[in-house]
């Protein structure tokens, strides 16, 4: 599972503010260390949508340090980064993927926009595109 090291200290004014090193465009806070890391996951997944948007490459996720929590992408954004990763490292833009999966291109933006829901099948089909499959593991909660 993605997952970024989120940095969490109190704020001047009394808050918990929340830092991302790996993205340095994301910082946010809380009231809470709770609110803060719900309000940073937010921010974590618009801020690699826009990384998409202007097709900047994705940064990988460093380990976290002492005292960091960690902060998973939810699962449909990181099966989308991951068409996203493939596309870039084989360089295929978003016109040849529609070519590939004989749509439009309008279908391939929503596909790679991190906040619309797309189905399964959809994201099965462009993985297969890219020349990947798609493996689930479901895992017992720790």
């Amino acid at each position: 599972m993605l997952s970024y090291p989120v940095k969490l200290s109190r704020d001047t004014n009394g808050t918990i503010l929340a830092v991302v090193p790996d993205l340095p465009e994301v910082v946010t806070y809380g009231d809470e260390e709770e609110e803060a890391l719900a309000r940073v996951a937010d921010v974590i997944e618009d801020c690699l949508g826009e990384y998409v948007a202007r097709r900047f490459p994705i940064p990988v996720a460093s380990p976290a340090k002492r005292g960091m929590k960690l902060v998973a992408v939810c699962p449909l954004a990181e099966m989308k980064l991951a068409i996203y990763n493939a596309m870039l490292t084989q360089r295929i833009s978003k016109a040849e993927l529609a070519r590939r999966l004989n749509c439009h291109m309008p279908q391939v933006d929503r596909l790679l926009d991190l906040s619309h829901v797309s189905r399964l099948d959809q994201i099965e089909a462009a993985f297969r595109a890219v020349g990947k499959r798609l493996v689930i593991v479901v895992e017992d909660a720790a």
